[in-house]
């Protein structure tokens, strides 16, 4: 699939600071999110220091949620683990995954924030802006906001609210679990991330697509071959 150049990866963490308070104003807030045939889940297995780590991209049709292709590439991180800047370091390892994509998701799950973020810019809503596609972000833990519990029943949630404004939810998705935490990325309201994210889990904590991102991230999801491909910079397999 088309990834667009918004901008540079190799900047300064000030510049890149900059980057996200500029693009902010650029996520669109309104759902463009109508019938989806195919649900990606995006996620990357990255070490804290200097290494080389793992972006996966893993397709699945809508409603059967049945595995249509699936993405791999590894590289080395080279910007810093930095809080807030989350997408500086994983961005460009995720969009190589989903550049060597032969189809075209309608709608992608990442394991990150959206816009539930100190400058609304979090790896959800970055990725969906070079993507061009609705994004929703589905993490496992609160970077900034506040927030009550939501009730123990699946689809339980409250809002997050930062600075006066709701910027995501706390979504319980399974009984007697962890919730996650939603946030829109880009081309998506809260209200159809709520949705979708309850659309696409079948029993797990995780939306599927994002579930089975982290295992092919990890090297945990088997079925098939890996066929080896070459792209400057990076080792890419492909789940046959």
């Amino acid at each position: 699939m088309e990834v667009k150049r918004r901008h540079d990866w190799q900047v300064s963490p000030a510049e890149a600071r900059d980057i996200q308070r500029r693009l902010a104003g650029e996520v669109s807030r309104i759902s463009e999110v109508t019938s989806p045939h195919l649900i990606a889940g995006v996620d990357i297995s990255a070490p804290r220091e200097r290494g080389v780590a793992t972006g996966a991209v893993v397709v699945l049709s809508y409603p059967e949620l049945r595995l249509v292709e699936t993405r791999v590439v590894s590289g080395e991180l080279k910007f810093p683990y930095i809080a807030g800047l989350l997408s500086f370091r994983e961005a460009p390892l995720t969009l190589a995954a989903c550049g060597e994509l032969s189809v075209t998701p309608d709608l992608f799950f990442v394991d990150g924030q959206g816009v539930a973020h100190p400058r609304r810019m979090g790896l959800a809503s970055h990725l969906g802006l070079f993507l061009d596609k609705p994004t929703i972000g589905c993490a496992k833990s609160l970077l900034c906001g506040s927030c009550e519990m939501p009730g123990d029943e699946a689809g339980s949630y409250t809002e997050i609210v930062d600075r006066g404004k709701v910027i995501g939810a706390t979504l319980r998705t399974k009984l007697g679990i962890k919730p996650v935490y939603v946030s829109i990325g880009h081309k998506v309201d809260l209200g159809s991330a709520i949705q979708w994210v309850l659309n696409c889990c079948r029993g797990h904590r995780l939306p599927e697509p994002a579930r089975l991102a982290h295992l092919a991230a990890g090297g945990n999801l088997a079925p098939g071959q890996y066929k080896s491909e070459s792209r400057p910079g990076f080792q890419s397999r492909l789940f046959e």
